[in-house]
């Protein structure tokens, strides 16, 4: 029996990168997975996975995640665990941030995992169980990055922990995941320098860049019930980077 046997699952972000590669292994211990996401193409084809359902969802819109839960709880009947692992990035450099911009990464990174704790977390705390898993990053742990991107992640970290003591009585666990570096389509451009690329693994105590399955394993151990009595917590997955 897997370690999700009989688990209804939703995972934003799951047609691509950390993502699918949580749906894939989610999957492999027994739990039936929703994919969440805005790319229509990339849903339809992790839609033809066992037991996986893709569903479009913009993790900024209130309405998209009113009816993501709407539609899994009246397919499904429950929710046992939502991953909030969509997000975007930025290479644009502090000078060049305008509002706009700001609000275009605080409203998918910071109030997508807000509104899917909104609208799932009350839903697990009737069922008296659940488990929500909120992808973070290092940058929001130390002076990394005097940007957008950081202040999204901040966000994250913050509502993680404010959700933890929220919920904890009525049995639903919020934990947070700090990736490093992660080789994905989004990050796939560091490739192209290669001298970046080089300055980063030497940089990492471990002496590479981390991999979608480092950060998938490590939500499977949040989402399972082998950490039922952990919550508020923060994982770091960044090869030791920030431990320097």
């Amino acid at each position: 029996m897997g370690r999700l046997e009989n688990k209804v699952a939703i995972i934003t972000g799951g047609a691509s990168g950390i993502g699918e590669c949580m749906v894939d292994l989610f999957c492999q211990e027994g739990a039936i997975v929703i994919a969440a996401d805005i790319n229509e193409a990339a849903l339809e084809t992790v839609s033809q996975k066992e037991n996986v359902y893709g569903i479009k969802l913009n993790v900024a819109s209130d309405e998209d995640w009113q009816n993501l839960v709407k539609e899994v709880v009246s397919r499904f009947g429950k929710i046992d665990i939502l991953i909030n692992n969509a997000g975007i990035s930025s290479e644009k450099m502090y000078q060049d941030i305008n509002f706009d911009d700001w609000q275009k990464m605080l409203s998918i990174n910071g109030f997508g995992p807000f509104a899917g704790m909104k609208h799932v977390a009350p839903f697990m705390a009737a069922q008296k169980k659940g488990s929500i898993v909120n992808i973070s990053s290092y940058t929001a742990q130390i002076g990394q990055g005097f940007n957008h991107y950081s202040a999204s992640k901040g966000a994250v970290r913050a509502i993680s922990k404010a959700a933890a003591t929220t919920f904890g009585h009525d049995g639903v666990r919020v934990n947070a995941l700090f990736p490093g570096i992660i080789e994905t389509p989004m990050t796939q451009s560091l490739s192209t320098s290669r001298d970046l690329l080089g300055r980063l693994i030497q940089a990492t105590p471990l002496q590479r860049l981390g991999q979608p399955a480092d950060i998938a394993k490590a939500a499977l151990f949040f989402a399972s019930d082998d950490s039922n009595y952990i919550t508020g917590a923060e994982l770091v997955i960044d090869g030791g980077f920030s431990a320097q």
